[in-house]
């Protein structure tokens, strides 16, 4: 189980990003960084995370650009052997074939994981039609856009945990990573479709993003086991 879970770091503060992943490692599999720690410090921050104990880093900073600048994105992240990276399907058919190209030409021993994104899980329904212009419903238009996203070479997608089961049986046995997992009655914060871990397993997810639940949590093992992922074996 243990490497199904991956801990998103939500800090700009590198001192305090290092003591996640000390306090942290012993539990998860991976370790989500996002513009927070990247803009201020650089890729670099990537090896110092690997030297604290990152077994596994997801470079989550959704490259949304012309081709040949996500191209470059995906060159750059490659050269600090990141493990997964994503990027917006909606930049369309040339700019995610671009990325999987450069992918595998800048790999340095095992090429990144290229995870598509189709809409974010702090959008919901009003907000895709009303605002976005998006006719097809929030579940139609994730299943569409994986789909897209597969057929261009990506080795998976991003859902919630309520578009799980359906993007399973859309993608076959593409990766799924499922953020927004809380557990009953806990904060939602900016994020709209959230859920539960057994259940996004139980649907198909492979990995489950987990932040806050985790990084403020004075006993992981118990955070855990809260949110029903020590249920059945332990953390190893």
């Amino acid at each position: 189980m243990r490497r199904k879970i991956i801990c998103a770091i939500d800090t700009g503060d590198l001192v305090t990003a290092l003591d996640i992943v000390k306090r942290i490692g012993p539990f998860v599999g991976a370790f989500k960084i996002g513009h927070a720690l990247t803009l201020p410090h650089g890729l670099d921050v990537i090896d110092r995370l690997q030297d604290v104990g990152a077994e596994r880093i997801f470079l989550d900073l959704k490259f949304h650009d012309i081709p040949s600048s996500v191209a470059l994105g995906v060159r750059e992240a490659a050269k600090h052997g990141v493990w997964m990276t994503t990027l917006h399907i909606s930049g369309g058919p040339a700019m995610l074939t671009a990325a999987v190209e450069e992918a595998h030409e800048a790999a340095q021993d095992v090429e990144p994981l290229l995870i598509g994104v189709s809409v974010l899980t702090s959008i919901d329904e009003h907000t895709l039609r009303d605002h976005l212009g998006v006719q097809r419903g929030i579940q139609e238009h994730m299943v569409a856009l994986s789909k897209l996203g597969v057929e261009c070479g990506l080795d998976g997608v991003v859902c919630s945990c309520h578009e799980v089961s359906a993007i399973r049986s859309a993608i076959g046995h593409s990766i799924i990573v499922t953020p927004g997992i809380r557990p009953t009655n806990y904060d939602s914060h900016d994020q709209k479709r959230i859920g539960d871990a057994r259940t996004a397993l139980s649907d198909g997810s492979d990995y489950l993003v987990i932040g806050r639940v985790l990084t403020d949590a004075t006993d992981p093992h118990q955070a855990l086991r809260d949110l029903g992922l020590l249920e059945d074996e332990a953390v190893r």
